[in-house]
Parts: C-alpha cells; sequence; structure tokens
C-alpha cells in the first residue's frame, strides 16, 4: 500500500522514461538513416568497371565535374576513362557487296597487323552485321581472333584474308606499302586512280593513292596489295564485280 501522491510520483517517472526511451529510438533511426546515406556517399566515390581490363585513357582528372550527359561546362567530363578488355579484343572490316556472300560466319581468316606484316594469326568470322553501308557498297564483318596475344593492341591496322580452308578467297581492301603496276591498269582521276583487281572469276573496283610515274610503270602509294592480279588494257568498260575469264596466265 502506498500514498496517492506516491503513486504519481511514480507514475509520472515511469511516464518520463518511457518518453525518453521513445526518443532516443526516434533518434537512432535518425541516426541509422543518416548513416545509410553517408556510407551510400561514400560508396558513390568509387567507380567499378562493368568488367575486367586496362585503362587505356584517363579522361577526368582531380578536381573536374563528371557528369553521364554534357551540361556544357568547360569542367565537366562525361565520362571518367577508357577501360580495353584485352581478351575479347575483335577485328571489324568492310567487305565488298559483291563478295559478301562468299563470307560465311564461322570461316577461316588469316590476320596480319600492320606492325608484324609476316605474322599471320588465326581467326574466325563471328558475324555479319546485318546491314550495308550505301556510301562505301561495304557490309561490315566481325572477326575473332584464335589466339590471344600481347602484341594485339586496340586501334592497330590490319590487313584481313578471308580462307576457304587453307586457300586464300579475298582480301578486303587493304591499305599497304607503295607497289608498281602497270600504267594501262589505272584510270587516273585526279591524285587519285581506280585499278580492278581479279578475284577468281570476278574484278573488284579498288580506288587507289597514286605517286608518281617511273619507267617501270605508275607507283600507287596506298589501297593495293603487292602481288594483286590487276586487270590491264582498256578498263573503261568494266564495272565493280563483272565477271572475266582469265585468257592465259604465265
Amino acid at each position: 500500500m502506498v500514498s496517492a501522491q506516491d503513486f504519481d510520483i511514480a507514475k509520472a517517472e515511469y511516464d518520463g522514461a518511457r518518453m525518453n526511451v521513445e526518443v532516443a529510438e526516434r533518434a537512432l533511426a535518425v541516426a541509422e538513416a543518416n548513416l545509410a546515406v553517408t556510407e551510400r556517399n561514400l560508396e558513390d566515390t568509387i567507380v567499378r568497371a562493368p568488367f575486367a581490363g586496362v585503362v587505356t585513357v584517363k579522361a577526368a582528372q582531380e578536381g573536374e565535374i563528371v557528369s553521364p550527359v554534357s551540361a556544357g561546362g568547360g569542367f565537366t567530363r562525361t565520362g571518367i576513362g577508357t577501360i580495353v578488355d584485352m581478351d575479347s579484343l575483335e577485328v571489324e572490316v568492310d567487305v565488298s557487296e559483291n563478295f559478301i556472300n562468299r563470307v560465311q560466319p564461322g570461316q577461316a581468316v588469316a590476320v596480319r597487323l600492320n606492325a608484324y606484316p609476316e605474322w599471320a594469326i588465326p581467326a574466325r568470322v563471328i558475324a555479319i552485321i546485318p546491314t550495308a553501308d550505301r556510301a562505301k557498297a561495304t557490309v561490315r564483318v566481325r572477326i575473332g581472333f584464335e589466339e590471344k596475344d600481347p602484341r594485339i593492341l586496340p586501334e592497330m591496322g590490319v590487313r584481313v584474308s578471308f580462307l576457304d580452308g587453307e586457300k586464300e578467297t579475298l582480301s578486303p581492301r587493304p591499305a599497304l606499302s607503295a607497289v608498281v603496276v602497270p600504267r594501262e591498269a589505272v584510270r587516273i582521276e585526279g591524285s587519285r586512280g581506280v585499278v580492278f583487281v581479279v578475284y577468281e572469276d570476278r574484278v573488284e573496283q579498288r580506288e587507289v593513292t597514286l605517286g608518281g610515274a617511273s619507267s617501270e610503270g605508275q607507283v600507287v602509294l596506298s589501297g593495293l596489295a603487292a602481288g594483286a592480279r590487276v586487270v590491264v588494257g582498256d578498263v573503261a568498260g568494266l564495272v565493280d564485280g563483272a565477271r572475266v575469264r582469265i585468257a592465259s596466265e604465265e
């Protein structure tokens, strides 16, 4: 038994303590929410690549603003850097429409880097992009390497030869060192020229960059491979993809 006054005092103390607990619990919830926001902000300061690779370009510097879209400011970057997956390097080439029917997915390919022209790298056709370039009359083809090598670097120049077994079928528009061809094989158009390269029973029209003429013939600076067979004579009536018959060969 206690007096009413003692009971009222004890109840008031109890109610005050319970209120203090509720306030502390709400303060704890607010602190936990602030902690979660702070941890999220800290997590946002760490940039993780979506795949393992090598950073080849560092686009943003310390103090610059990075945004997924351009904000128009001089210190705003739309990217932090460029990452390359060295294990997934591919070759993309443009093949003339006249010869795309001779390229198939999975077909064997020999790739030669401009830096290592004697090194034939085995590769295969991954896919043929299902659209054509109307301006160039070409179709893009993706090619994957059969072997990985540290000498293969992104953005390197390559020469590609499509194979039918061990036999080369066609080489899509290589840009190689200067060669000399007979003057009758070139149709001159200003500083550039046109030659017709023979692939089996058809010809491919090839734009080439011309150099000077010599007693041996016309110098072609780029656009034609050494050893390529070209049409000599009256080429005015030829068109790209025309069928030809080789009368005789030495």
